[in-house]
């Protein structure tokens, strides 16, 4: 694996998962696997799981570790080729990525769409620079569309509770929330549910959030939210912001929020979320303090995630 930017980049699924799992059995069996290696983080805007965990993955394999918020205490960068830079920006990511390059083995980015423009923001300009440019391989921390250390955790998370021959009924249903967030979580979980191919897999949301055909796939959509959760045994909760209308909040209806009520008709299903959750907006009290609620464990295998990520792109440098 030479870089981690989609599961495109991923030989096998299975196998990247199995790797993770044996590392939460054994976190330091690697620890010279990165020795005299260092991990350069790019951040260009805020993260408190993606950046802890990745830090403990990458010392568990003896890996020095950077960390540079890039937005708050570097220079403003400049992104677009070919431009006259007489305004605010201070630094061409030709130079900076570049630069950067010299400095570290492994460059873990992490970017964020700004949801005006669709075009610019899936063409995932700023996370492409920095592969272009920094002649490194690069690591995904988030970029404008996708989250793919997120969804590779959640792999990890139904596949080390499911114990069942069957294939588990997995629901990916969109919640409401009081600000316009990025497609990047639900479309790399349909992603990477549609890759792995070890789950029955379906998409819930009003209508108009339809996500972009290239994540979802085949997968089946269905708008009403009690229908579709009948019978699951995960139910992944994510807001979203419209592909469609780009950007925009077009529904509200508190009814989407999981609550027990909504929970009732699955298989006791376990409930995941990315995190950070607004309370008693996207998910109630009575779940997230419930049984039901493994939030907390899914979040911890975010290093198991990053770690099994960061020891194939070193095994192969």
């Amino acid at each position: 694996m030479k870089q981690f930017i989609s599961v495109e980049d991923v030989p096998s699924v299975p196998q990247l998962v199995a790797t993770a799992l044996d590392y939460k059995k054994s976190p330091f069996k690697d620890k010279g696997l990165g020795e005299n290696k260092t991990l350069g983080m790019i951040f260009l805007n805020p993260s408190l799981r993606t950046r802890l965990s990745t830090q403990v993955a990458a010392r568990n394999l003896g890996m020095e570790v950077v960390v540079f918020n890039i937005d708050k205490e570097g220079w403003a960068l400049e992104m677009n080729d070919g431009v006259v830079m007489s305004g605010n920006t201070t630094e061409h990511v030709k130079e900076a990525a570049a630069v950067m390059g010299q400095y570290f083995d492994i460059m873990a980015i992490r970017t964020f769409p700004g949801l005006k423009n669709k075009e610019e923001d899936y063409t995932e300009k700023y996370i492409n620079q920095f592969v272009k440019y920094a002649g490194r391989p690069i690591v995904s921390l988030e970029s404008a569309t996708l989250h793919p250390l997120q969804s590779l955790t959640d792999v990890i998370t139904i596949k080390e509770r499911w114990q069942q021959p069957r294939k588990p009924k997995v629901v990916l249903t969109w919640a409401p929330h009081v600000k316009a967030l990025p497609q990047a979580v639900p479309n790399s979980f349909a992603e990477w549910m549609n890759n792995w191919d070890e789950v029955d897999f379906v998409i819930t949301h009003p209508q108009g959030y339809e996500l972009d055909p290239k994540f979802a796939g085949q997968a089946p959509v269905i708008y009403n939210q009690e229908e579709a959760l009948e019978g699951a045994d995960f139910v992944y909760v994510k807001n979203w912001s419209s592909y469609k209308d780009y950007g925009k909040i077009t529904c509200t209806d508190e009814r989407w929020m999981i609550t027990n009520e909504r929970l009732k008709n699955t298989n006791n299903a376990s409930v995941m979320h990315c995190l950070p959750v607004r309370r008693n907006v996207v998910i109630a009290d009575e779940v997230l303090d419930g049984s039901q609620s493994i939030v907390i464990p899914q979040a911890g295998n975010r290093v198991w995630a990053a770690q099994a990520v960061l020891s194939e792109i070193l095994k192969h440098q």
